[in-house]
């Protein structure tokens, strides 16, 4: 894990993972182990998920616990989590990742595919914390960190019942930071922009998409997992035991650079964002 920061607190810490199979969740997953924490993850990618733990043993750290678990059955989310606190003990940091961006139009959404859509992006993220919270307060607390998403704060179209879904994400951190607070539990959320896995690459990146990406992006370069993983590690540790109620992004600067008035952007010279100026800089 070169040139990533080292974080004390999260050596021998029971993490869970939802989603850590592959993707964000995948990179995420790594670096923990790598970090020493006692990593336990869920998903529906048997193959793939098998597939990390070897290699993450291979390399030298120590391997993950992987639960075959489909999170749309609540109950079964709930097995594999106290199958985890058995097998590992308490659970001190919940990673909420798991969800699924695919593409839909208006029309094609019914209520089945709304509530569908909503239990892999949303509903497990509750019911995880529910499950975990009264452990990780007699632990002494802890953290959540839960994924959201910027595809709503750019009014991103063509996915209708994703973007609704991670909308909701922040909504459902505060309600929890308040809720947990008075136990020493953080909740945080880490939003990421478009990040290149090999789903997005595969299924969405053509030279348009990526000219339009680098062109709205402050930063010159695609992100990787790895970006947001890193983020991540800092929420679970104890160096981020002053933040909760909080959404970070993870973008690149899409959602500044794109999210100001008219007059500010016009003032755009090559690069990232304006120099604004003492009218503007109050509104930037």
């Amino acid at each position: 894990m070169a040139d990533c920061a080292s974080y004390p607190s999260l050596k021998t810490r029971v993490v869970f993972v939802t989603g850590g199979g592959s993707g964000i969740g995948a990179s995420i997953v790594r670096h923990l182990c790598d970090q020493g924490a006692r990593v336990a993850f869920v998903d529906i990618d048997v193959a793939a998920s098998e597939a990390l733990v070897q290699k993450i043993e291979a390399d030298g750290s120590p391997p993950p616990l992987f639960v075959p678990c489909d999170l749309r059955d609540i109950g079964a989310l709930r097995a594999a989590i106290a199958e985890i606190t058995r097998r590992l003990g308490p659970i001190r940091v919940l990673v909420n990742n798991a969800a699924s961006d695919d593409r839909h139009s208006i029309d094609s959404v019914t209520p089945e595919s709304w509530d569908d859509r909503f239990a892999v992006s949303l509903r497990h993220q509750f019911f995880a914390a529910q499950a975990v919270y009264r452990g990780m307060a007699a632990a002494g607390g802890g953290s959540i960190v839960n994924l959201g998403s910027t595809s709503w704060m750019i009014a991103q179209g063509g996915m209708p019942e994703y973007t609704t879904a991670k909308s909701a994400v922040v909504g459902l951190t505060r309600a929890l930071a308040r809720e947990f607070g008075p136990m020493n539990i953080r909740v945080n959320c880490v939003v990421p922009g478009w990040i290149m896995t090999e789903r997005q690459v595969t299924l969405w990146l053509d030279p348009e998409a990526e000219a339009r990406l680098l062109e709205r992006q402050c930063l010159k370069r695609k992100l990787v997992p790895e970006d947001v993983a890193r983020v991540v590690l800092f929420f679970a540790a104890e160096d981020s035991a002053g933040c909760t109620g909080q959404s970070y992004l993870v973008d690149g600067g899409w959602v500044w650079s794109t999210a100001r008035p008219p007059d500010v952007r016009a003032q755009r010279a090559p690069g990232c964002g304006p120099r604004p100026s003492v009218r503007t800089a109050a509104i930037v």
